[in-house]
């Protein structure tokens, strides 16, 4: 599995969820004095690439507990290190959160928020004829890991449009790969498009000349659909209540402070990724990816059976059919949580 893996300008592909896990194992996976923290380093996981860098998650958990990041570049990797005990918390999309939440023991992997909504669009390749849907047929179109947000949106999107990829027969060849490799192949021409986060959809258009065809939100109801999402094991969040709950403070804190701060925002991000990757991205490009982004903790539940609907169409949610109830935490049952809970939900 691959953490804090090597990025080409700091992209890497994913949409927003904080998970909070306990592990099969409770014994020996229970850290009282220290969670680890699994995120992506792209805009779109502002919430806690900025809470964690201006201090404000570590100054609501306090000083006795430590807040250890690790840095992944795909949903499904966070999942998987979930189950396996690696990782304690994590921001992922919504397409792995239901994964997760279907495939959890008991169903017991629950939505507490939301962090962010949109912050995806189709880029078209410069020199491939693509106005409109209609000319997909023939091309070579790429999406982050099969099974994660984008790659659910992109694979709808073709179906709705009676599309198919080639490995269904269909005229259209999808390709799943990371941040790093779209851009590569991009830039040598050899893919037609991307349906891919910020800032990675920015960069293809202002250092490769791309062009956007469409922000997905465009696609959705009233411009808006959840591209992160705070979900947590219920045993977890029930036997550490306290910390949860001060962990949403932060998140809710987080969140109004990146809408309160835009330029502080997008620098202390910059700060982020040059010190992660050692490059900088001009201030230019990551005001534009912001702008494509808005920043909130609605985890905004159509969207979220809407993929649900969609992986399942898809055949990424087993033979049976799929059920959510008891997706969202049930904010009743711990009162320690209702009033945190009932405030992120504004």
């Amino acid at each position: 599995m691959k953490t804090r893996s090597a990025i080409f300008a700091g992209i890497a592909g994913a949409t927003l969820i904080i998970i909070v896990g306990i592990m099969t194992n409770s014994g020996e996976n229970t850290h009282e004095n220290k969670i680890r923290v699994a995120y992506f380093p792209n805009i779109n996981h502002a919430v806690p690439i900025i809470g964690m860098e201006k201090g404000i998650f570590q100054n609501h958990i306090g000083n006795n507990t430590v807040i250890e990041p690790v840095l992944f570049d795909a949903g499904p990797q966070v999942i998987e290190s979930l189950f396996a005990g690696s990782i304690d918390i994590a921001y992922v999309g919504p397409g792995p959160a239901i994964n997760g939440f279907l495939k959890s023991e008991d169903h017991n992997v629950k939505i507490l928020s939301g962090a962010a909504s949109g912050g995806v669009s189709f880029i078209v390749h410069p020199s491939s004829k693509i106005n409109s849907v209609a000319d997909f047929t023939g091309k070579r179109i790429a999406a982050p890991q099969i099974g994660n947000t984008q790659d659910i949106s992109l694979r709808s999107y073709l179906s709705e449009n009676g599309l198919k990829p080639s490995e269904k027969g269909g005229t259209v060849t999808v390709l799943n790969l990371s941040s790093s490799d779209i851009y590569t192949l991009f830039a040598k021409g050899d893919i037609d498009a991307a349906w891919v986060p910020e800032p990675t959809a920015t960069i293809l258009v202002q250092q490769l000349d791309g062009k956007r065809l469409f922000n997905e939100e465009e696609l959705w109801p009233n411009h808006r659909f959840a591209s992160v999402l705070l979900i947590a094991r219920e045993e977890y969040v029930n036997q550490h209540p306290d910390l949860i709950n001060k962990w949403l403070e932060a998140h809710k804190q987080t969140v109004d402070w990146i809408n309160s701060n835009p330029e502080q925002t997008r620098k202390t991000f910059i700060d982020f990724m040059k010190k992660e990757t050692g490059k900088s991205l001009p201030d230019g490009l990551i005001s534009e990816s912001l702008s494509n982004l808005q920043i909130t903790s609605d985890p905004i539940v159509s969207s979220i059976h809407t993929f649900a609907k969609r992986a399942d169409s898809l055949g990424y949610l087993g033979r049976h059919g799929y059920d959510l109830e008891g997706i969202f935490f049930d904010i009743n049952s711990n009162s320690q949580l209702q009033e945190v809970l009932v405030n992120d939900k504004t």
